[in-house]
């Protein structure tokens, strides 16, 4: 097994679990308050993440994009917040959120001339289409819902 692909695979545990705790805390505070909680879970990261002592030892123009890469990175989980504090399922809006890859693409095409193959360009019609389909409710599937939310 390649060495990254555990990580990829930690990776994903510790995003589905945040799926559901991000869910959990805009059911009983504000987005900004999770969003500042959010912020100091990161910044109870840093002992560890300045371990390495060359995180002061880059260039302005990489410390630009980090920073810029923080700011959006910040504006997503916010906007995140915002969409599951105004009703969104989790089911729902985390993993369409999700699909912020198909943003990276068309950026890594149009300024990195990074192509893709046919076989990628059917995975990422597949998963549009599984998030239509993801995102899709019928009527008695929404007047079930509120059945169980009055009980």
């Amino acid at each position: 097994m390649k060495g990254w692909l555990f990580y990829a695979g930690l990776a994903v545990i510790c995003w589905g679990v945040v799926g559901l705790l991000q869910k959990l805390g805009t059911n009983r505070i504000s987005s900004q308050s999770l969003m500042v909680w959010l912020l100091v879970g990161f910044a109870l990261l840093l002992p560890w993440l300045w371990h390495g002592g060359d995180v002061l030892q880059i260039n302005k123009q990489d410390a630009a994009i980090g920073l810029l890469s923080g700011v959006t990175n910040g504006l997503g989980s916010w906007f995140l917040f915002l969409a599951l504090e105004r009703g969104a399922k989790a089911s729902i809006a985390v993993p369409l959120t999700a699909l912020y890859p198909l943003v990276t693409i068309v950026f890594a095409n149009l300024f990195l001339a990074e192509r893709l193959t046919a076989l990628q360009w059917v995975g990422i019609a597949l998963a549009i289409i599984a998030a239509a389909m993801l995102s899709y409710e019928t009527d008695s599937a929404s007047a079930f819902a509120s059945e169980r939310s009055c009980v």
